[in-house]
């Protein structure tokens, strides 16, 4: 093997000797590079975006009794039809509540359960706010308000008043930004409603909250579980809902199913009840993903064509080398270093460039009165698209030079000169 410093000085004569179909190639790589970073960062900002208005604001399991149908009919205590297929027609729900009994024992077992990371107790009920004459259907979420927004971040999304104020105000309401406007509601007024029994009280509008989906802020409101219990006239151990967050939230189905069989109780997880959002979240990454390959891959395939070109021009000077002592292997060595270089050298202005175009989209203003939360367009700095990006360029431009390289391992001197 000839000496290294002598190969690389050769390599960078040759690429100096071309060095406008150096510039195109290594601008080949920046430019790709630059794109698959600023893309990857874009789509999966959005992304996150995106998990944040479901996700991250559904509980990773969530029990709960539903009401349907029993299962066990009297006909099947008769000796008569025991043995029969019985089918019987417009069966009634099981007289059952909606309340989760012993639910005090269940959130202590599951505060000690190394699995989950917080539980946030609830109360859904169907409410009529009450407009003079006019009755609009909604709902009231009986919440935690500190659990809450410990484990959803509930005050993110309220964009006037003090979400506090719902604990700390007797008869206090958060409504939807959408309800408030319908009610012509303002941070102050008291407001009614009634409840599914006919009761009518009172409550204290203390702010509006905006989620950014507009079917529930048009119908949905927040009081507080005290609130919510006296609206119901229900004790206070009344709870329809324990939301649980998890650690590790790919363990929600299994664990959703052990719970519902420890606890009898209906219990589903977050990957069944966003199951289509998922999907598309995955989707939208894959494209990503294959757009920024591509770009690299055809990048590659254009260092590929000015290294085989710079090798039919350069045959006699790869017959020089050959018959002067360098061997096959360090005329491969020298094709494979140019490669390198263009791969190295634009990887490393794409992965610099790509943040800046990053950085430039993440400043770019993004008001919308539908995202309160969110100001600019959503960028994900992951240092792993740095990465991918990084060990993709030099791959690719190795590979983009290993055959022309190996073209020019082959060449016989001999015929060369011969022909000349």
């Amino acid at each position: 093997m000839m000496n290294f410093k002598l190969l690389v000085s050769i390599s960078g004569s040759l690429l100096v000797a071309r060095l406008k179909q150096t510039i195109v190639a290594g601008v080949g790589v920046t430019f790709s590079i630059a794109m698959f970073i600023t893309l990857l960062s874009f789509m999966s900002g959005l992304n996150d975006l995106l998990d944040g208005l479901i996700i991250n604001r559904t509980a990773h399991i969530r029990l709960y009794n539903e009401i349907r149908p029993s299962n066990f009919q009297p006909i099947d205590l008769s000796e008569t039809y025991k043995s029969h297929h019985n089918f019987i027609s417009s069966v009634k729900p099981k007289k059952e509540r909606l309340q989760i009994y012993n639910n005090d024992a269940i959130m202590d077992f599951l505060r000690s359960d190394s699995r989950v990371s917080g539980i946030a107790p609830k109360i859904i009920t169907q409410v009529f706010y009450n407009i003079g004459a006019i009755d609009l259907t909604g709902a009231i979420n009986g919440i935690d308000v500190e659990a809450e927004n410990n484990l959803f971040l509930f005050q993110n999304y309220v964009i006037d008043g003090n979400y506090i104020d719902l604990k700390n105000t007797p008869n206090s309401i958060i409504l939807g930004k959408g309800l408030a406007e319908k009610m012509l509601a303002n941070v102050g007024d008291m407001i009614q409603v009634t409840t599914s029994r006919g009761e009518r009280i009172k409550l204290k509008v203390v702010g509006f909250f905006q989620s950014g989906l507009q079917d529930i802020d048009n119908a949905q409101s927040y009081a507080s579980i005290n609130t919510t219990q006296k609206l119901l006239g229900e004790s206070g151990s009344y709870i329809t809902d324990i939301q649980i967050k998890l650690n590790d939230i790919n363990l929600a189905p299994s664990l959703a199913k052990e719970y519902q069989n420890l606890f009898e109780v209906d219990a589903i997880d977050i990957q069944t009840a966003n199951s289509q959002f998922e999907t598309g979240s995955t989707v939208r990454t894959l494209i990503s993903y294959s757009v920024g390959i591509t770009l690299l891959i055809v990048a590659g395939f254009g260092i590929y064509n000015i290294l085989n070109m710079m090798i039919y021009e350069k045959m006699d000077s790869i017959a020089i080398l050959k018959a002067t002592g360098f061997s096959g292997k360090d005329v491969n060595r020298i094709f494979i270093g140019i490669a390198l270089t263009i791969g190295i050298l634009g990887g490393a202005l794409g992965l610099v460039l790509g943040l800046g175009m990053s950085w430039s989209i993440d400043q770019i203003p993004f008001n919308t009165s539908a995202l309160p939360t969110i100001k600019t367009y959503p960028i994900n700095y992951n240092p792993r698209f740095y990465m991918i990006g990084a060990v993709f360029s030099i791959f690719t431009t190795y590979f983009a030079g290993y055959f022309p390289a190996r073209k020019a391992s082959k060449v016989d001197p001999v015929i060369i000169i011969r022909g000349k």
